[in-house]
């Protein structure tokens, strides 16, 4: 039998797009043999293994405005614009709860990806209980530079994942993921430029001369990334969903109604290919 992967890419709020489609998978019992998220496809997507269709779009929308989730305030206070403490702890241990035990039973592995800032390279790590080390994992993959601090956890330095590998497709079919479903949160034309705010960066992580170079290369590795990926699904390996057009959402979105529209788009796009993903993932 052929592995059945779930690739998620990140994009800050333009995840909601992809909590849209993890949704109607859930609704309609999609599984999956391993999940693999970056940044906000890891902190949005864990929520497929643990079986909570409709909570990334609840709690986002609930406490988007807050300052404690994420303001600059935040980041003035605590050096994360999205607040580590509320986050990764009150929120999922006590305001819109985490269902811990359904994750920990659900035999489907889930992996996120980080970037080391020692080596500017990627690191995969598979969350298999999602206690607080496993938070501390996740809140690393969606550490973004300039707007967080380096996540110090068992001997690593890290940032966000979308700096070294955004698309990690070729990393899931090392894994044995010889299908996969990519969820891609920017549409199919789009080609990344390169970093204005390099310089700064250069600057805030000058201690880390390998990440600034992966920051440089970001746009070149990502381009390279997102063409393997409609090169797999032209041979009939991967089977892509994306948005139609821009999003046109901000990174740090503060308007429920924002959100709502980019989490319907992301369901309607789902909706519509269900049944075409369906006999790819039988076939």
């Amino acid at each position: 039998m052929e592995k059945i992967g779930l690739v998620l890419e990140g994009g800050a709020m333009r995840g909601m797009f992809s909590a849209g489609v993890t949704d109607v998978l859930m609704e309609n019992k999609i599984e999956f043999d391993g999940a693999i998220g970056v940044s906000a496809g890891a902190t949005f997507g864990c929520n497929f293994k643990s079986k909570q269709p409709g909570r990334a779009i609840r709690y986002n929308k609930r406490f988007c405005k807050d300052w404690r989730y994420s303001s600059f305030k935040s980041l003035i206070k605590t050096g994360d614009y999205y607040g580590a403490d509320f986050c990764y702890n009150e929120l999922p241990n006590k305001l819109d709860i985490y269902d811990v035990k359904t994750y920990r039973e659900n035999p489907m592995p889930f992996y996120i990806v980080a970037s080391d800032c020692n080596t500017g390279k990627p690191v995969y790590k598979e969350l298999k209980k999602c206690d607080a080390n496993e938070l501390t994992w996740m809140r690393a993959s969606a550490s973004m530079p300039l707007a967080s601090k380096v996540v110090q956890i068992d001997g690593y330095e890290l940032l966000d994942g979308g700096i070294t590998d955004s698309i990690p497709l070729k990393y899931f079919e090392s894994l044995g993921y010889s299908k996969n479903l990519v969820v891609l949160t920017q549409p199919r034309d789009y080609l990344k430029k390169d970093n204005k705010l390099i310089w700064l960066i250069k600057i805030m992580l000058k201690k880390y001369p390998n990440i600034v170079h992966a920051m440089k290369n970001r746009a070149n590795v990502y381009n390279q990334e997102k063409e393997y990926v409609f090169e797999q699904e032209k041979l009939g390996k991967t089977f892509v969903i994306c948005p139609e057009d821009d999003l046109k959402i901000s990174r740090t979105e503060k308007n429920p109604d924002e959100l709502q529209r980019v989490y319907d788009l992301g369901r309607k796009v789902m909706q519509e290919k269900l049944e075409e993903f369906v006999k790819f993932a039988t076939r």
